[in-house]
This record gives structure tokens, sequence and C-alpha cells, in this order.
């Protein structure tokens, strides 16, 4: 079962948990892609795959948003 499909069957402390914890890795991230940034030696496909493991992690962190505080029009 993929991550998409498993936020339906997890309990809202269950995704509040993973939202603060995708969040602290997705800052991680982003300060671990500046530093490599830095370094004019940078290695581009380890710069590319932290960058798409960054997106990867701001699609969840907003599927888990959404499923937590749905957009009620009243």
């Amino acid at each position: 079962m993929n991550a998409y499909s498993d936020l339906s069957m997890k309990s809202e402390d269950v995704l509040r948990v993973e939202l603060e914890e995708f969040r602290r890795e997705h800052g991680d991230l982003d300060a671990a892609i500046r530093a490599l940034q830095e370094k004019s030696t940078a290695d581009q496909l380890t710069l590319q795959r932290l960058k798409k493991k960054k997106l990867w992690l701001r699609d969840m962190i907003a599927r888990i948003e959404d499923r937590l505080y749905p957009d009620i029009i009243a």
C-alpha cells in the first residue's frame, strides 16, 4: 500500500505526529541542500535526489494537512 492511500487508515493522532516529523525532515533537507549548494564541488545527483525527497515531503505535508484541516465553507 502506498503512502497516499495509507493516510485514510490512520488516526488523527498518528497523522499529527507524522506531520511534525515530515515538517522537521523537510527543514533538515532544506538546510542540507543549502549547505551543499554553497560548496562548489557539490554532487549534482545528490542535490537532485535531496530536492526530489523534499518535494515528496512537501506533498505529504499538504495531504496530511488537508486531511486534518479540511476546507469547510460556511
